[in-house]
């Protein structure tokens, strides 16, 4: 039989951080910020959004919806006229009776994005902070 090898090893530090985020994530002060940027999302999309009457930018909300798996936030629009969700075909166009195409304008994502960049920062900042 031959010699058997020890192998060892040796760390230094703790999971102090990875606690402090899990505590933080518990309590949900995590959550509490998604409800700030699910305001923003709405005042931004509104503010975007093409008017005519102006109904369609009054229309949208926001909705925060917690898991055992994570973390949503959606953004939606009630403006909705004989099935047809209105600030939809405004982004991506639509027909006439008439026969006419209106083109669409692409404003919900340009709109949303930094927002998007907003949560991203701030949940990599609580990930990361002692």
């Amino acid at each position: 039989m031959g010699r058997r090898a020890a192998i060892t090893f040796k760390h230094k530090g703790d999971f102090k951080k990875t606690f402090g985020f899990f505590e933080r994530v518990k309590k949900g002060d995590l959550y509490k910020k998604l409800e700030q940027y699910g305001e923003e999302g709405v005042a931004a999309l509104s503010k975007a959004t093409p008017m005519d009457t102006g109904l369609t930018a009054k229309s949208w909300r926001y909705k925060v919806k917690r898991s055992k798996t994570g973390v949503t936030i959606s953004w939606y629009n009630d403006n909705v006229n004989d099935g047809v969700n209105i600030a939809l075909i405004l982004q991506y166009g639509h027909g006439t009776p008439s026969g006419h195409y209106i083109r669409g304008k692409n404003y919900i994502k340009p709109a949303i994005k930094p927002i998007f960049e907003q949560i991203e920062e701030s949940v990599w900042k609580e990930v990361t902070k002692d």
